[in-house]
């Protein structure tokens, strides 16, 4: 009888799972910290099913992060691959959607140059930086906290934002 209440309470928790985006940007943040982190996240993350872009930018990126912690230099580049397919997918659906950008924008700024995935720096900071007025408050400050940091925006970009 214990098993069968376990059992319907994980079910009970998966289904009525909240995914809240001040939590999950919390979570993608920390993810870089450690691979204790990162599997969390992707744990998280990969029983995500329905259709909001930002969270599924969210999934993609959580695989392509948990790749970086997989053994085997195949099965780290088919990781990242598929993590990187979703969020590319994500934008290329609506390239308005600055928070995805703003999540490839760090992805690429924070992978080795042998992965050869760079070629969109310039044009999600452009994005970013062109529709920042437009997003809500606490998206701002979450775009503010990672520009200040990021050493891929200049002096002026950041005081832009930060006026």
């Amino acid at each position: 009888m214990k098993i069968f209440f376990s059992i319907l309470f994980a079910i009970t928790l998966s289904v009525f799972q909240s995914y809240n985006l001040t939590d999950i940007r919390k979570m993608y943040v920390e993810s870089s910290d450690s691979k204790v982190n990162a599997t969390k996240f992707y744990d998280f993350m990969n029983k995500y099913s329905k259709n909001d872009e930002t969270l599924l930018a969210y999934k993609g990126a959580s695989i392509a992060l948990k790749s970086k912690h997989t053994s085997g230099l195949k099965q780290k580049k088919e990781g990242f691959i598929k993590g990187v397919s979703i969020l590319e997918g994500v934008i290329k659906a609506n390239p308005n959607n600055v928070e995805a950008r703003l999540i490839r924008l760090s992805i690429q700024e924070n992978t080795p140059k042998l992965l050869k995935y760079k070629e969109n720096i310039e044009a999600d900071k452009k994005q970013i930086l062109l529709l920042f007025n437009k997003q809500s408050a606490d998206l701002k400050e979450y775009i503010k906290k990672y520009v200040n940091q990021s050493l891929g925006f200049t002096k002026a970009e950041k005081q832009q934002l930060n006026k």
